[in-house]
């Protein structure tokens, strides 16, 4: 199983930014010192907090880092241009030598849409659209475009991406609906923060269904995102984290799921917290019960500084990364 970190580059509007952004790139490079498989950058627009834009931001990354992958989990597609996007996106590809991933979502937050003047509904048409017209160009095939956003008769892209097939692109998804989706789009469903494994069984069931009887490969990345926090036991871990993960859900106005929910019982099921032993077993569970090939990390919340942040770095590519980064023994995965 790969295991990767998710970065975040939102501080309070009184400190300095430029501080925050020396914090995110050490703790870039100390993900990559640790073994991590990838780093991912989140995305908002209008934020409460100075949130740095993620497309620069990667860029910033890909020359301060030489072997992990970067990537997006995920990026608001459907408020940008296609275009744009996708010449950004090579660019990107470009300058990291290859190493692009590229999670898009439909984004929850009416006041971001507005901002741009997307139509609530057409965000999730013009995701739609928008993955193939990025494979296609990404592929060097010259397409007559056409949509809300404007017309491109015989678009191309002379800069071409490193990757043969230009950056994965994955699709993050919380809702049934959204989940298939991504299946009818042959994109990995990139798994939110959100789900016991009794409920991610049965919706990556209704993934695997919808891939099969379009007749996709089941053989791809099933990627996760968690929060997470390692610690010397369970209740220590839980002691140190649920404090600041209280206070980041209570900041997702905009997130209907984050304003309901019953703490304790997220941090037990759903959240990859513990000791190291009990880390383990549950990404191996992971690993053998539902097929996940990749999780994504979240260790820093509202309230936590650098120098813990950099500790659970340095813990888990000490602790836990080496135990799982190696194929399991456990039986076949079942898919």
């Amino acid at each position: 199983m790969k295991i990767s970190c998710f970065l975040s580059a939102q501080f309070d509007p009184s400190a300095s930014a430029v501080e925050g952004v020396d914090g995110v790139l050490a703790q870039a490079a100390a993900a990559e010192a640790a073994g991590f498989h990838a780093v991912y950058l989140g995305h908002h627009f209008l934020a409460r907090s100075a949130f740095v834009q993620p497309i620069p931001l990667a860029g910033y990354l890909a020359r301060a880092t030489s072997r992990v992958r970067i990537g997006f989990g995920v990026l608001l597609a459907p408020l940008l241009n296609p275009v744009a996007l996708a010449e950004d996106l090579a660019s990107l590809d470009v300058l990291s030598g290859g190493r692009l991933t590229v999670g898009i979502g439909a984004g929850y937050r009416r006041r971001e849409t507005t901002a741009f003047g997307v139509a609530w509904e057409d965000r999730l048409r013009r995701l739609r659209e928008y993955v193939p017209m990025l494979r296609a160009l990404f592929a060097g095939e010259t397409i007559d475009i056409a949509g809300s956003w404007g017309e491109v008769p015989g678009a191309s892209l002379a800069l071409r991406p490193v990757q043969p097939d230009g950056p994965p692109i994955w699709i993050g998804a919380f809702a049934e609906p959204a989940i298939r989706r991504a299946a009818r789009l042959d994109a990995p469903w990139l798994i939110g923060p959100k789900g016991d494994d009794t409920e991610l069984a049965r919706l990556l069931g209704i993934y695997r269904a919808d891939l099969a009887e379009r007749g996709f490969d089941l053989t791809r990345e099933y990627p996760m995102s968690r929060e997470a926090y390692l610690g010397d036991s369970y209740r220590a871990a839980v002691a140190d984290v649920r404090p600041h993960l209280q206070r980041q859900y209570a900041g997702y106005k905009s997130w209907d799921d984050a304003q309901g929910i019953d703490l304790d019982r997220y941090l037990a099921r759903d959240c990859l917290v513990g000791s190291a032993d009990e880390i383990v077993e549950k990404l191996r569970r992971w690993e053998n019960d539902l097929g996940i090939t990749e999780v994504s990390l979240r260790h820093q919340f509202v309230g936590v500084g650098q120098a813990e942040a950099m500790d659970q770095l340095a813990r888990f590519g000490a602790e836990v990364i080496p135990r799982v980064s190696t194929p399991t023994t456990a039986g076949e995965v079942t898919r």
